[in-house]
């Protein structure tokens, strides 16, 4: 087995390591508003649960040098932000609107997505997704040198796709999420299996 010390590596390096070792990860698709009032979305796989009382979810930016990407800055500056959960009728839209845009323009129109808006936020959602999540900012930490913003945003509402709702429970072939593996490969969810905790 190989023994690798992270501190001989290149970022780009560690990068690869944990892009293609922690997989599958699910996929967050932003929207924000910036004070402009410019929809901005873009997707995360730095993305997963912090807890469920009360319901928050994190996700990890990392920044563009020292500037902080838009999502980013739109989160810090209006404290909302909408997450969407990316599948497989979805995802091929969601991968156009990871384009490097300027601020003033929207990746939502660039990927002809449809907007709906929110119950408990200002900022909007897109209809494609079949589960979205309005979040208001709970926390900021500035990780690294200065190269990463974790977010950890609080559920206020969530919106569910009837068909795939049962019981209070999502049916994830229903939802047909897809995953995040490294470079340009995506996961489906695959053969489903169920292993008994013990007691």
């Amino acid at each position: 087995m190989l023994a690798i010390d992270p501190s001989a590596n290149t970022e780009r390096e560690n990068y690869k390591l944990l892009t293609g070792s922690i997989i599958p990860r699910p996929i967050a698709f932003v929207t924000t508003l910036s004070k402009q009032g410019v929809l901005n979305g873009a997707p995360f796989s730095y993305f997963n649960i912090v807890s469920a009382n009360p319901p928050m979810i994190s996700l990890s930016i990392q920044r563009n040098g020292q500037s902080l990407k838009d999502t980013a800055r739109n989160i810090h500056d209006t404290k909302e932000f909408v997450v969407h959960i990316v599948d497989e009728q979805n995802v091929t839209k969601v991968n156009e609107t990871a384009a490097s845009l300027p601020a003033n323009q929207s990746e939502i129109d660039l990927a002809n997505l449809t907007t709906v808006s929110s119950t408990k936020v200002s900022v909007p959602g897109v209809k494609e997704a079949k589960v979205r999540m309005e979040c208001t900012l709970e926390h900021s930490i500035e990780i690294g040198e200065g190269s990463t913003d974790f977010i950890i945003g609080r559920i206020v509402q969530f919106h569910i796709e009837e068909t795939i709702y049962e019981q209070g429970k999502i049916d994830p072939t229903g939802l047909a999420a897809v995953s995040r593996l490294a470079g340009n490969d995506y996961a489906k969810i695959g053969e489903i299996f169920t292993i008994k905790r013990p007691k």
